[in-house]
């Protein structure tokens, strides 16, 4: 029998753009501006294919609809570029989400911060979010697999001491929901930009405000078998 201790709330894995940070904008931004630029531009409808990442997802995505002539790594390396830049007065952040940053430190639940952008980027929004509030980053040029693979997740919750089926992911977009969902976790979805589903262990809001760390530990206590 599943008991209440078994799903005490460990840790909460979180993802950062357009989860924490209202950034996919800014991703949309650097990636149709960089394709018009070179004489190739792109519909609005891609937008939804190459919602959270990752890069390498998104640039063999944007090479093959829009026929640009440029290497993977090129175009990869041009987009983070032009992101940094559109960041580089700081970025807004989503509604709830540095109230619940703030709870989480409160009630001593460890956080994670799991993404799939390269860790320039994660550094320079740190600045912004607050690098304390988490207890471990990961970013996607530092697992040989990210989303929407499990690795990220698992080695988050490795380092914070968890167990997966005792952490939470809170996610933005499908390919992190699948990711989190391949770790076990029980996921928080917040749709930003493309549609979410919720299913077993996905739970999915409008928006992070009111979300707090009881209600995440509802989550799992939602999940318990008392029979």
């Amino acid at each position: 029998m599943t008991t209440l201790a078994s799903r005490t709330l460990q840790a909460v894995l979180i993802d950062m753009d357009g989860t924490l940070v209202d950034t996919e904008d800014f991703w949309w931004e650097a990636e149709s501006t960089l394709l018009a630029e070179l004489g190739h531009p792109i519909g609005v409808e891609e937008r939804e294919i190459v919602v959270g990442g990752p890069m390498s997802r998104v640039v063999d995505h944007l090479l093959r609809v829009s026929g640009a002539p440029l290497t993977p790594a090129e175009l990869g390396h041009a987009i983070n570029d032009r992101f940094v830049e559109l960041i580089g007065q700081g970025v807004p952040v989503r509604p709830g989400a540095k109230a619940l940053l703030v709870d989480l430190a409160a009630q001593g639940v460890p956080a994670a911060l799991v993404s799939a952008s390269h860790r320039r980027i994660i550094d320079q929004v740190l600045k912004t979010l607050g690098a304390h509030f988490f207890g471990f980053t990961v970013a996607g040029d530092e697992v040989e697999r990210t989303k929407p693979h499990p690795d990220p997740y698992l080695l988050a919750a490795a380092r914070l001491g968890a167990d997966p089926a005792r952490c939470v992911v809170i996610e933005d977009a499908p390919t992190g929901v699948l990711a989190g969902q391949a770790a076990g976790c029980h996921v928080l979805a917040v749709p930003s930009v493309a549609a979410i589903e919720a299913g077993p262990r996905t739970t999915v809001r409008t928006t992070l405000e009111g979300v707090d760390t009881a209600l995440l530990q509802g989550l799992l206590v939602g999940e318990l078998d008392l029979t």
